[in-house]
């Protein structure tokens, strides 16, 4: 089981989040077609530490930056993230 910890709710099953994307492939709403494309299809996928962005779906709602080891699943670190900060 996966434990991420909610800025806002403390430590909590995994279940109660949903996965967005990886913080590199956030694209700004006036980027370039060009640019938007490579950051959304033509990323890299590296294994270890990642920035990904989730959402406290089944909890207080709350976007969060969770740092993960895609090889491993390790939460490293949350932080809160965007306009409830």
């Amino acid at each position: 089981m996966i434990l991420i910890t909610c800025p806002y709710c403390g430590p909590r099953s995994g279940v109660e989040f949903a996965f967005e994307r990886p913080m590199e492939a956030i694209v700004a709403l006036d980027a370039p077609t060009d640019e938007a494309v490579a950051r959304l299809y033509t990323r890299e996928n590296p294994r270890g530490l990642s920035w990904e962005l989730w959402r406290h779906a089944y909890g207080c709602r709350a976007w969060v930056r969770v740092r993960r080891d895609t090889a491993t699943h390790e939460i490293v670190e949350t932080a809160a993230w965007g306009a409830s900060v």
